[in-house]
């Protein structure tokens, strides 16, 4: 997959693609990730991007002259079809559904927000698809970019050391139930053992009492996921 990300804060990315899962992922050409700082397209003596809003108000508005012609030109440079992103507080919530539909694509292109936000011409001209990762504010879409891509390169294939790990998330595959609790060495530390029945070598005991703590996890921290279907009726 090939993901671009347009920001005016590219060195926000360094680190985080450099790092774990993600930069194996890169190396081993499972994902493509570009970064482009918009002010390129900036072609005046201070790479200008913002204005002050007409109207008046409060801060500063990411101008369509500017943005527009960036994401065409952005397009142009591969052949397949992009889905653009549009990170924002006002989008659709990214949940793990979201993903798995992102996970599909061959490429996307992440459009950065910061100030107030873009000249709504963008929105009316691109018409990109508007994600947001919660009901709250950050001071740009630069955090959201590195969620959406975090998420979305977990589910291509080969990515992860075991494929099966992404299936069984919560929230995956319409899994509605949060993970049980889990454990590994020691067996014991500070008066606190591992459960017997893990330690039992009984497999099929051993996925009843998941699938136990699962329902009891899920019923005590997020009731609003459970349903009758989650109990089969």
């Amino acid at each position: 997959m090939r993901i671009d990300v347009l920001t005016l804060f590219p060195n926000i990315f360094e680190g985080y693609l450099s790092e774990s899962l993600v930069k194996d992922a890169i190396d081993r050409g499972i994902l493509e990730v570009n970064l482009y700082n918009m002010r390129q397209w900036a072609h005046d003596k201070h790479n200008t991007m913002d204005d002050r809003p007409f109207g008046g108000g409060p801060g500063m508005v990411l101008k369509v002259d500017r943005v527009v012609p960036c994401v065409e030109e952005i397009l142009s440079y591969d052949q397949r079809p992009s889905r653009v992103i549009l990170t924002t507080p006002q989008g659709r919530t990214l949940t793990q559904r979201v993903v798995e539909e992102l996970a599909c694509e061959q490429r996307l292109t992440i459009l950065c927000g910061r100030y107030e936000g873009f000249d709504q011409r963008v929105i009316d001209i691109l018409q990109p698809d508007e994600i947001s990762i919660g009901d709250y504010v950050t001071n740009g879409g630069e955090v959201a970019a590195t969620v959406i891509i975090d998420s979305v390169m977990r589910l291509l294939p080969g990515a992860l050391g075991d494929d099966q790990s992404a299936v069984v998330d919560s929230f995956s595959s319409g899994n509605r139930l949060l993970e049980e609790d889990q454990y590994t060495r020691p067996r014991e530390y500070r008066g606190l053992t591992v459960p017997e029945i893990l330690l039992s070598g009984d497999h099929g005991l051993i996925e009843k009492w998941r699938d136990l703590k699962r329902l009891e996890k899920t019923f005590f921290r997020r009731p609003d996921l459970l349903d009758d279907s989650t109990f089969g009726n």
